[in-house]
């Protein structure tokens, strides 16, 4: 499920140096694997504990977790939308991701110049902002356009797609992103469509120094503020402070590390959690004596589109699903022993699978 998160931001905000930390991810959740797939896509392995206490009572010969793909995206400039800088890859690599991560730069340091000579990051997300709108501005209306005509002659799916386009027009015209209009779930089908830049969802990330990692500073305030009626998280987090705990080489110096700096866990830790969580993924394990293994899903998935996530024959052929809630798993310590406790449930096929869950599908080619 090659699904991708995208981190944008102005030049010089930590971007980099957070996708760098992010690189280095392995480090800070066990012995899990990392790769890459161009220089600037990453394969990062998501932190989830359950699996770890999973395998803890399976002892599997191995441990498989779930990942999320994030891209580390060309320094934005103003004028973008126009091609400026790098504006057209930049738009181009960002169109090609399902969701965004946008760095704000909330410190102070003289060594470290800023685009626009001052630190402002309510300005600098309005920058990002206004470029991207601009850009699905000119998509909108180049839609509109074609879909006119069809629309006056009477044609009853270009209506409401000229309709919609129109909504999304005038929104667009007020400085305000596409995401902000509500929309119906069959609104929703048709907006894919138009692959506005300014419909994906968003996670604002605010690097700051070292001693605002805990509770934040003002202009970490100033940025919850401006982004309150958006409905999407900001996340605090010190990329620097994050890069020296990379550096460590072992597990117990970066929890000594993190300890001293006040936090319970790493900030990479959280944003690639926040990153799955924002592409509307869940997990689901499988446990044996081979492996213990965490799956991604669309979260909402029944059973047979999980059980397709493993293998297209296992949908193909599904007849059920047996489930384990987690917390039975843990609480009976093994399979055969929640199965006598009578908390083994047998599942079809419109069984929506829930985060968590531990499943073992039957089916029949």
């Amino acid at each position: 499920m090659s699904l991708q998160c995208g981190i944008v931001g102005l030049p010089n905000v930590g971007k980099s140096t957070l996708f760098n930390c992010l690189s280095n991810a392995k480090a800070q959740s066990a012995n899990f694997p990392f790769c890459t797939i161009e220089p600037n896509v990453g394969v990062i392995t998501v932190p989830d504990n359950r699996l770890n206490e999973l395998a803890e009572l399976a002892h599997p010969q191995r441990i498989v977790p779930t990942t999320v793909e994030i891209v580390d995206i060309a320094g934005l400039v103003k004028g973008a939308s126009k091609g400026e800088g790098l504006g057209n890859k930049f738009l181009a690599n960002i169109r090609e991701t399902d969701a965004i991560i946008h760095v704000l730069r909330c410190f102070d340091d003289p060594n470290i110049t800023h685009v626009d000579g001052s630190i402002d990051p309510v300005r600098d997300k309005e920058v990002i902002d206004t470029e991207l709108q601009l850009r699905d501005l000119e998509t909108i209306e180049t839609r509109l356009k074609k879909v006119e005509r069809q629309a006056k002659s009477g044609e009853k799916d270009a209506k409401t797609q000229y309709e919609l386009l129109e909504r999304y027009h005038e929104v667009l015209s007020e400085g305000k992103s596409a995401r902000t209009v509500e929309l119906t779930e069959e609104e929703e089908k048709i907006s894919r469509d138009f692959f506005l830049l300014t419909n994906k969802p968003v996670l604002y990330v605010c690097n700051v120094d070292e001693a605002s990692a805990v509770n934040g500073n003002a202009y970490v305030d100033k940025v919850k503020a401006a982004v309150a009626d958006e409905n999407a998280e900001v996340l605090v987090l010190a990329a620097q402070t994050e890069s020296d705990i990379a550096e460590l080489d072992t597990y117990e110096e970066r929890q000594e590390f993190l300890e001293a700096a006040g936090l319970s866990e790493s900030g990479v830790s959280r944003l690639i959690r926040s990153a799955y969580a924002l592409l509307d993924l869940e997990t689901f394990f499988t446990v044996g004596e081979v492996e213990v293994r965490a799956w991604t899903y669309h979260k909402g998935s029944k059973a047979p589109q999980c059980a397709g996530v493993i293998h297209t024959d296992f949908e193909k052929g599904f007849i059920r699903a047996e489930v384990i809630k987690y917390d039975d798993y843990i609480h009976y310590k093994s399979e055969q022993a929640v199965r006598e406790a009578g908390k083994l449930a047998v599942e079809g096929k419109e069984y929506v699978v829930q985060d968590g869950d531990i499943m073992h599908f039957r089916f029949n080619v």
